[in-house]
């Protein structure tokens, strides 16, 4: 199939690592989304994605990402959608945090300035993955997570936090958009997800049974079917 590459962005608080179980199927080019000790901005990201395209020569990719990775994906599409010929939106949200939220990302990144992140998988994964996680995904979750640099994720959840809500953005795309969702996905649920689907002027809603937050860790073979099947219905 003659069509753009592929471009995927991880979640929080992952690496590209998260991507391992659909790299066979899509042949993705999977960055790591770094702060590097710029300001906490996912615009960042956006430029850091831009330059990896012009690098590689390439005009046009399909873009994509799980939660954080989409919201990445947005900053893109703020700073220059001609670059994005087809988007995969995965467990995330076009809005902004709500106050709550907010104040949950930096309290967060916080206590992980002050402790580290050993912490951190005791608290976040009941939220990450469906109730039937099998026993494998929940220690390679947990071991990703741990191998993260703590600067690293307490940017990204202050990065997360200043986002602005990406409605408007996703309204005026005119590319084939495909948004994925896990059945069970408690921090995105499915009816944010259709409710996106239905911002995106040719977005297309599935929803993967069993699963959680982490469609792409949990369900990697149904996640990459969905994506290649949607592609070679798109033509993108």
């Amino acid at each position: 199939m003659d069509s753009s590459p592929l471009v995927l962005l991880h979640a929080f608080p992952f690496d590209s690592r998260m991507w391992d179980g659909v790299r066979d199927l899509l042949e993705p080019i999977t960055p790591d989304q770094r702060g590097g000790g710029r300001s906490p901005d996912l615009v960042a990201v956006a430029d850091d994605v831009l330059r990896l395209l012009d690098e590689r020569g390439i005009e046009r990719a399909v873009l994509g990402g799980c939660s954080m990775g989409g919201y990445a994906a947005m900053a893109v599409l703020r700073r220059d959608p001609s670059r994005v010929a087809g988007l995969v939106l995965a467990d995330t949200r076009a809005g902004a945090d709500t106050d709550e939220a907010r104040a949950n990302r930096l309290a967060m990144a916080a206590r992980v300035q002050a402790d580290g992140v050993g912490w951190v998988p005791d608290t976040v994964l009941g939220g990450l993955l469906g109730p039937a996680a099998d026993e494998a995904v929940v220690a390679r979750v947990r071991e990703l997570i741990l191998d993260q640099d703590p600067a690293e994720v307490v940017w990204a959840q202050r990065a997360m936090a200043a986002r602005p809500d990406s409605t408007g953005v996703l309204a005026e795309v005119d590319v084939p958009a495909l948004v994925l969702v896990g059945e069970h996905d408690a921090l995105t649920p499915p009816a944010s997800a259709r409710e996106l689907a239905g911002v995106l002027r040719r977005g297309e809603y599935v929803e993967l049974p069993g699963v959680g937050h982490l469609t792409p860790l949990e369900a990697p073979a149904a996640f990459a079917s969905a994506v290649l099947d949607w592609r070679r219905r798109t033509g993108v």
